[in-house]
C-alpha cells in the first residue's frame, strides 16, 4: 500500500469516527469538506517517509500519526482563514470553511479537529502504550506555546517580529514534528531528527513567501498578496526574490546534509532534493514581474 493510501485510509477512519451518529449534520459535513480533497499532504507524507526510513517496525502507529498532523494542519487552515485573522474566501481551490458553512461552525470544526488528532493518538496508544505518549507529546508541543503553530500565528500580533523564530514557529512547527514523530513511531531518537524537519519548514516558508508574492490565486487555490495585505515579515520582502530564491536552496542544502543515518537515508535526500523543483517555475515567473 502506497504512504498515500496509508494516510487517506486513517483520515477516512478519523473522520467517520468524528461523523458517528447522533451528530450535528452541518458540523459533521464541515469536518469532511475541510480534510477532503487534501493537499498535497507534505507533513504527513514527510512523517510517513521518515518512519520508513527508520524501519516502519509500527505501520499502524506511523498511520496514527500522520493523520493527527495532517488533521491538525487542517485546523490551523481553517482557524488561518477566518475573518479574525486573514479573512481569505478561498483555501485549496475551494470557499474556505467559514465561506461555506459560516463563522460558528468554521470555528467548531477547527476545534473539533485539533481534538480529533489527539483522539487517535489515545486510541493508537491503547496498542502501543511505550511509543504513542511520546507522539502526543510531540504534536502538543509543536502545536501549542511558546514553540508551536499557535505562537507562531502569535508573532503576528507583535510589533518587532523575528523572522527566524516567526518562520521556525508558523511553518517549521509541523514539518519538525512530521520529522520526530516519523522517528518516534519508529523507534528512533527523536532528537536527531529536529533539524531536518526545521530546514524543510523553513524552506517551504520562504517558497511558500515566493508563491504569495509571484502566483494568481487561481494558481494558488487561494488569495494570494496576503503577506503585503497583513504587514506580515515575510522573506521576499526582507532578501527581495532573487535572495529569497537564494535562500532556498541554501536551507535545503543544509536539510540534506542534516539527515540522520538511517537505512533510508538516500531515499530522504531525493525526497527533500524534490523540494528545489518549485524554484525553477518561481524564477520564470519572477523574471516576468517588472521591477524584479
Amino acid at each position: 500500500m502506497s504512504l498515500s493510501d496509508r494516510l487517506d485510509r486513517a483520515l477516512s477512519d478519523a473522520i467517520a469516527r468524528g461523523q458517528a451518529q447522533p451528530a450535528p449534520a452541518r458540523l459533521a459535513s464541515a469536518l469532511h469538506y475541510t480534510v477532503t480533497p487534501g493537499g498535497a499532504r507534505i507533513r504527513p507524507t514527510l512523517l510517513l517517509s521518515v518512519a520508513k526510513a527508520c524501519g516502519d517496525d509500527r505501520p499502524a502507529l506511523a498511520d496514527a500519526a500522520a493523520a493527527a498532523l495532517e488533521l491538525i494542519h487542517c485546523a490551523s487552515l481553517v482557524h488561518d482563514d477566518l475573518p479574525c485573522f486573514d479573512d481569505a474566501d478561498m483555501r485549496r481551490g475551494k470557499s474556505a470553511v467559514h465561506r461555506a458553512f459560516g463563522e460558528p461552525l468554521a470555528v467548531l470544526a477547527g476545534d473539533s479537529l485539533i481534538v480529533m488528532a489527539f483522539e487517535v493518538l489515545a486510541r493508537a496508544a491503547a496498542e502501543e502504550p511505550a511509543r504513542a505518549p511520546q507522539l502526543m507529546r510531540i504534536l502538543a508541543t509543536r502545536t501549542g506555546m511558546p514553540h508551536g503553530i499557535c505562537a507562531g500565528q502569535g508573532w503576528e500580533s507583535e510589533e518587532t517580529v523575528d523572522l527566524r523564530a516567526y518562520h521556525r514557529a508558523k511553518t517549521a512547527a509541523l514539518f519538525i514534528a512530521a520529522t520526530q514523530m516519523g522517528a518516534a513511531a519508529a523507534g528512533h531518537d527523536l532528537e536527531a531528527w529536529e533539524d531536518l524537519g526545521l530546514a524543510i519548514g523553513e524552506a517551504f516558508q520562504v517558497a511558500d513567501d515566493l508563491r504569495d508574492a509571484l502566483l494568481d490565486a487561481d494558481t494558488l487555490g487561494k488569495p494570494v498578496g496576503q503577506d503585503d495585505l497583513h504587514g506580515r515579515p515575510n522573506a521576499v520582502a526582507e532578501l527581495g526574490v532573487e535572495g529569497a530564491i537564494a535562500r532556498m536552496r541554501d536551507i535545503l542544502a543544509g536539510a540534506i546534509a542534516s539527515i540522520p543515518k538511517c537505512p533510508g537515508e538516500a531515499e530522504l535526500a531525493k525526497l527533500v532534493t524534490a523540494q528545489a523543483e518549485v524554484v525553477a517555475p518561481l524564477r520564470a515567473r519572477a523574471a516576468r514581474v517588472p521591477g524584479e
